[in-house]
């Protein structure tokens, strides 16, 4: 009983003492020659495709064959982004999706409540431009 409480009491004692610092250089020079030899963590995205998840919420694609025009989008955008708009001039009744991408914060809200599914995400997520007019879209 006294070897384990002797043990116990040496274990006890070496986790408080606070361990020796190493010498200056000591850990410094390893540190800095491994971030030369490291591969780089980041990705080289402009020169080698960046990959995107199966479910990636991207650009918005719309099917106007598809679409009936009951808005269900519209009412349940929470920033008014998307707006549905009947092409004038056809007998028939067609639709047109027109999307504000400056508005729009991709939460997919419209592409869950269309009942017709005319609404889908795509995979393109590569939307900058320098032109504000250009960010309204028809779809």
């Amino acid at each position: 009983m006294k070897k384990i409480k002797e043990a116990k009491e040496a274990k006890e004692t070496k986790e408080t003492k606070p361990k020796k610092m190493k010498k200056k250089w000591g850990t410094m020079i390893p540190l800095m020659l491994g971030m030369f030899v490291k591969k780089a963590d980041t990705n080289l995205y402009p020169a080698i495709q960046a990959e995107v998840a199966d479910r990636f919420r991207g650009m918005l694609a719309f099917e106007a064959d598809l679409c009936v025009g009951c808005k269900l989008c519209e009412k349940v955008c929470p920033t008014d982004a998307i707006k549905i708009e009947r092409i004038e001039g056809i007998e028939e009744k067609r639709y047109n999706a027109v999307v504000q991408l400056d508005k729009c914060i991709f939460c997919g809200q419209c592409v869950d409540t269309c009942r017709k599914d005319a609404l889908r995400n795509t995979s393109d997520f590569e939307l900058a431009c320098s032109d504000k007019n250009s960010l309204t879209v028809k779809l």
